[in-house]
């Protein structure tokens, strides 16, 4: 009989991919495309909200408009916010070359006042910070005052030619300026106010920046921090239910009722708006730091799932009742809506300065409880009761800082874009809109 043929060797082959040379397949392609637009859809939004606060800064309540540099820069195309402590704008031609710089004495000097008000005065400088001319905006101040004052060039070029230092130092009555004849209160009044906007400006950008301060709570937010991110990776370490609920009740008492430190819309509103305060906040800004790239890069949800106090607190009373409620499916759809919508409502605050207190629409000052406001109470009441009927409530339906930490997370090669990413796109748009809108808003609010 003759013997069975040997066994084919089961060594198996490389797959040779298709894709043409130094060219990544498209399932890797994807997934790192998605994850780079979500990250610029984030910072876009921030970079308009504090683009848009860097302006304010500097134009407070009267914008300066590019009419407004054409008499002494015909050239002037735009206008550029100056992040410094100078507070101005600088003047660009359409090149983007720099024509000048612009700054008014409002609302820095307003505390000077003339016969019966301040002034507000614009001065131009050059591109080496000489001042080439001034020019009044705007006065509370007697009108015939004011046109007398404005009438005389002698005056009105007190300052030309002269550097920012030189005019910071340019004390009225030491330095022998006289006022304007009939006018003296109002003229007197403007040039302390030009010296003392000047002055502030030096005063400001000598200021030292604040220490970094690391105090007890940022030491043992870090050592809590550190803990849930071994929570995060280790499976090992999750499975272990005591170790787990002793550390959610830790969340709560400390993090939650003693600490405070937790991340929610008014925070991240202003330190988008204002800059990151990690010189005061060191633990604070490295929870956020943490709580957007360990998702966007290792596609675990670190802060919602290990370290949010408000979802420790869910999961505990979820253990109350076994059998949890089911919500139709209409009711599901239209509520996961609502914590988007919260985040129109925050941008929309935050562009426009409306005084509507953040920390109310979501339950997180609750845990403070001597500061807590009545809404920020009841939103944390409704949302425990609702997490012993349906599984983490809140965070499911109503949480707009989970949803933005949900929407940077990663979920490697089966990512996809979907509608939350459109959407994301739209909320990108909507902050460019109300950007454009500031202007005539306000002003049709203030006149």
């Amino acid at each position: 009989m003759p013997s069975a043929p040997p066994p084919r060797s089961t060594v198996s082959l490389p797959v040779i991919d298709a894709a043409p040379p130094n060219q990544p397949p498209s399932s890797h392609v994807r997934p790192i495309a998605l994850r780079l637009y979500r990250l610029l859809v984030v910072a876009a939004i921030v970079c308009i909200i504090h683009r848009h606060h860097a302006r304010l800064r500097v134009d407070g309540d009267a914008p300066i408009k590019l009419d407004e540099a054409k008499p002494f820069f015909p050239q002037a195309a735009r206008l550029e916010t100056d992040n410094s402590e100078r507070r101005g704008l600088f003047v660009l031609d359409n090149a983007g070359h720099q024509l000048g710089y612009l700054l008014r004495t409002s609302p820095l000097s307003d505390a000077i006042k003339g016969y019966s008000g301040p002034t507000d005065t614009l001065i131009a400088l050059d591109p080496q910070m000489r001042v080439t001319g001034v020019r009044i905006r705007s006065s509370w101040d007697t009108k015939q005052h004011v046109r007398d004052v404005a009438a005389d060039e002698y005056f009105m070029k007190t300052w030309t030619g002269k550097t920012w230092d030189q005019v910071a130092g340019l004390e009225p009555h030491a330095a022998g300026i006289e006022g304007v004849s009939g006018a003296s209160l109002t003229s007197m009044a403007i040039a302390t106010a030009i010296q003392h906007r000047f002055k502030q400006s030096l005063t400001d950008a000598a200021l030292p920046p604040p220490p970094v301060h690391v105090g007890p709570h940022d030491v043992a937010l870090i050592f809590i921090i550190g803990v849930a991110t071994a929570f995060t990776f280790s499976h090992r370490l999750r499975s272990r239910t005591r170790f787990r609920r002793a550390f959610q009740g830790i969340l709560i008492g400390y993090v939650g009722f003693w600490n405070g430190q937790m991340l929610a819309q008014s925070l991240l509103s202003g330190w988008a708006a204002h800059g990151v305060g990690w010189r005061v906040a060191p633990a604070a800004a490295l929870l956020l730091a943490a709580a957007l790239i360990v998702p966007w890069t290792s596609r675990r949800a670190l802060y919602c799932s290990q370290i949010c106090p408000h979802g420790a607190a869910q999961e505990l009373l979820g253990r109350l009742r076994h059998r949890k409620l089911i919500l139709p499916r209409g009711l599901d759809a239209g509520l996961r809506y609502l914590p988007a919508m919260l985040i129109a409502l925050v941008l929309t605050v935050t562009i426009f300065n409306l005084p509507i207190e953040l920390a109310g629409v979501e339950p997180f000052d609750a845990y403070l409880i001597r500061a807590a406001g009545l809404a920020t109470i009841v939103i944390a009441v409704v949302g425990l009761v609702a997490a012993v009927f349906v599984p983490m409530a809140y965070c499911k339906y109503a949480c707009p800082t989970g949803l933005v930490l949900t929407f940077v997370r990663s979920h490697g090669r089966a990512d996809r874009f979907t509608r939350r990413d459109l959407g994301a796109g739209l909320m990108v748009l909507f902050v460019m809109a109300l950007y454009a809108v500031y202007p005539p808003v306000h002003h049709w609010i203030v006149r």
